[in-house]
């Protein structure tokens, strides 16, 4: 390989020389070979969108030439295009501030900046500290790049996916609301609903968890720009923030705010872990749709089997004709990925030392880690699976009519434990409800036709 030679403040480095990287990222590259995941290229893109904000505020308040802003706003165009993704190596397990990837992107922007300046015939050349850098300090500007990120994948990512979910769920509902069945509870017979009404209940539990993130959400509009090193802003202009925070509003379409408090912006973590927070209440509801998707059409002939769902590839390598509902397994994984990120974004949260949390990378993994698996099993699972389910109404009918649950509606007219007797009278003997309760001596025929009837049995 060939190398070209890059100096920073603690000397020089060999870099790879077609890399537009300089010599603080290949201290990184060199002196954290953790893992295999790197930072969300997402994220790097969000850091673009603040780099290219401040280098606008900073011509407006004359710390910059413009020559070097219209630089380095090229270069982070041209990275938020996706046209340098290779150029962003760094792995999250380096330091907990994020100083090594703000730096990754500093010297990227200025190595393109840079380029753009000589093809310009322009003498000026930025540098990855003095320039692309003004008025920042990792401290601030990553903590900002998380919440741009952050926001912009829930926005654009996950709100769309639960946007289809619960389209899907919605006409489920409508379509099976006349088709009742027996209900269950502690997976034992209960009385009846509709299969209409069960798939409300899947609907309710996606809009409610919508609403939570979407509140969540709102608390990661505030952003740490303009706290520098410790949050009391040094290097930073008077009015620094509220320009940068203008400006990532109109680049984004989202409206962030400066966080009121610095010191705050740069130590806490709590509106990510709060948001993911809410993202977990999502996944543990997905967890029991899913659930109740595959145990309602679990068989075909040995289960539930009151609904089928679309047969989407072989279930078994020994086992010819199985089918699995695969995508219910999907779903649940990513739930349990899910609740365990949010444990481990809990936890790194709680590391705040004095005025910085040192965990940063690894909360912003983690998180962004959440909101693509969530949006992608939800479509997958929605495009795969929901939309396809169909009622087995002979199952449905023939559930209901054997439940002896329906000697509820009893209740009123001979009372619980007279009802109870006959109940267990036709489980013992192996009777229909009604046969058990003519037998019994305490009804009619005529009284049993009248009184259990599942469709007045619900509401």
């Amino acid at each position: 390989m060939e190398y070209r030679i890059e100096h920073d403040s603690m000397g020089e480095i060999k870099v790879p020389a077609n890399s537009k990287w300089g010599a603080q990222t290949q201290r990184s590259t060199e002196n954290f070979r953790i893992g295999s995941d790197r930072m969300p290229i997402t994220f790097i893109h969000a850091y673009a969108i603040l780099k290219k904000s401040v280098a606008k505020v900073c011509v407006d308040l004359g710390i910059l030439s413009e020559a070097k802003a219209e630089a380095i706003t090229f270069a982070a165009d041209e990275i938020i295009a996706g046209k340098y993704d290779d150029q962003f190596p760094l792995v999250i397990y380096q330091t907990g501030s994020g100083t090594q990837t703000n730096m990754n992107v500093n010297e990227v922007i200025a190595h393109i900046g840079n380029e753009y300046l000589a093809e310009k015939g322009v003498e000026e050349r930025l540098h990855p500290n003095d320039d692309v850098n003004k008025s920042q300090s990792s401290n601030d500007s990553f903590p900002t790049a998380m919440h741009i990120a952050t926001s912009l994948a829930v926005e654009h990512n996950l709100l769309p996916a639960l946007a289809q979910i619960k389209a899907t769920l919605q006409a489920k509902s409508e379509e099976f609301m006349h088709l009742i069945k027996i209900g269950r509870t502690h997976l034992q017979d209960a009385t009846p609903l509709t299969l209409g009404q069960e798939v409300s209940g899947w609907l309710y539990m996606v809009e409610a968890s919508e609403k939570m993130i979407r509140e969540a959400a709102q608390h990661m509009r505030e952003l740490a720009i303009g706290g520098t090193a410790v949050g009391t802003g040094l290097n930073a202009p008077e009015g620094f923030d509220e320009k940068v925070v203008a400006e990532i509003s109109k680049q984004t379409g989202l409206d962030f705010v400066p966080s009121p408090n610095k010191f705050h912006a740069l130590t806490s973590h709590d509106q990510i872990t709060t948001t993911h927070g809410a993202m977990k209440a999502l996944a543990a509801d997905l967890m029991k749709i899913a659930n109740d998707v595959r145990w309602l059409a679990s068989g075909p002939r040995s289960g539930f089997g009151e609904i089928s769902i679309p047969e989407n590839e072989p279930g078994s390598s020994i086992m010819p004709g199985k089918v699995n509902p695969t995508q219910c397994e999907a779903v649940t994984m990513v739930a349990v990925q899910v609740m365990g990120n949010d444990v481990t974004i809990g936890f790194a949260a709680s590391q705040g030392n004095f005025e910085l949390n040192v965990f940063k990378p690894v909360i912003l993994h983690n998180f962004m880690q959440s909101v693509e698996l969530l949006s992608d099993a939800i479509r997958s699972f929605n495009e795969h699976c929901l939309v396809g389910i169909t009622a087995n109404e002979d199952k449905l009918e023939h559930f209901l009519n054997n439940s002896l649950m329906l000697v509820t509606a009893l209740n009123p007219h001979i009372g619980y434990e007279n009802a109870a007797k006959i109940a267990k009278l036709a489980h013992k003997e192996g009777l229909t409800l009604k046969e058990a309760a003519i037998q019994s001596g305490l009804l009619t025929e005529e009284q049993f036709n009248e009184w259990v009837v599942p469709s007045k049995m619900i509401k």
